[in-house]
């Protein structure tokens, strides 16, 4: 027989491993989910790429530094993901305006409505940090 804190240390590290896997799944459902084709034949993410791509002439060196800026506060290790999907709502929002360059305003509706809710405190806080005035975009917050 095993000895009694041999026994306790095998559970401890079923226990880890098995939260592991359970926080490692739930990830992976996220992403297979938002890579599934919606009605019309493309994914979430499908859109975002062909956003990005689209509009990739409209971006000026100084407003690509800024959306690298506000993307800063999201941890290291989801930060491209991040910077995607909000550059894939601020190229829906120029292409849909025909806009010629992508200019503050179009940028900052963009990042908000790219934003979860949830984080839509932290984001205000950068926002203010960089002394952008939110307030011509409160109806956003929503």
């Amino acid at each position: 027989m095993l000895s009694g804190w041999f026994v306790w240390f095998i559970l401890f590290w079923v226990f880890i491993l098995i939260s592991l896997m359970a926080i490692g799944g739930f990830f992976m459902f996220r992403k297979f989910l938002k890579r599934l084709p919606k009605e019309d034949g493309k994914s979430d993410m499908d859109w975002e790429e062909f956003y990005v791509k689209k509009t990739q002439n409209l971006w000026t060196p100084d407003k690509k530094s800024l959306l690298d800026e506000l993307v800063s506060p999201v941890p290291e290790l989801f930060r491209d993901v991040a910077r995607q999907k909000i550059a894939g709502k601020i190229g829906e929002i120029a292409l849909k305006e025909k806009v010629k360059k992508i200019d503050l305003d179009v940028l900052i509706r963009g990042y908000i409505l790219a934003t979860p809710k949830r984080d839509h405190k932290f984001l205000k806080k950068k926002l203010a940090e960089m002394n952008i005035d939110v307030t011509p975009y409160e109806h956003l917050f929503l």
